[in-house]
């Protein structure tokens, strides 16, 4: 299932994996993203977006803790993806770390997903540009702006 991997990073408390899917990039950090784990999901992010992949899928599934330094990182790139006409959805968050983004108000401004594959069917349905908004998740994700 892994095609085209990109790369990794590892640390003793983070390792992210970066693997191509399509027109986007599913970026998988595994362990506690936090002030000094936090270069370790930046730099795949930013190479993502330098190649080219506007469209940012991360797999939260294996992310077991998020602080502001870990949440600032992820709304970077947000922007930046935006900025370059795509989007950076968010994928199969545990109960920890979506209590994180609940308490910020931060869900509000990405599109949240049970799966990944639910992000990448996502990608599928709209053209793979990107700008499809989550309505097909169990999971009601929202769109940047999108009343919560």
């Amino acid at each position: 299932m892994d095609r085209g991997t990109v790369g990794s990073a590892q640390s003793g408390r983070l390792l992210v994996e970066v693997r191509e899917e399509g027109s986007s990039a599913v970026v998988t950090p595994a362990g506690e993203l936090d002030h000094h784990t936090a270069d370790l999901l930046r730099s795949p992010l930013d190479e993502c977006l330098a190649k080219g992949f506007s469209r940012l899928v991360v797999d939260c599934s294996r992310l077991e803790f998020c602080d502001s330094t870990g949440l600032n990182v992820l709304l970077g790139a947000r922007l930046k993806a935006e900025a370059a006409g795509g989007g950076v959805h968010l994928a199969g968050m545990l109960p920890v770390v979506a209590r994180v983004f609940e308490i910020t108000g931060a869900e509000a401004v990405f599109t949240v997903h049970d799966s990944v594959e639910a992000a990448l069917a996502d990608d599928d349905a709209n053209g793979g540009d990107g700008s499809g908004d989550a309505a097909g998740d169990t999971g009601g994700g929202r769109e940047a702006g999108e009343a919560g």
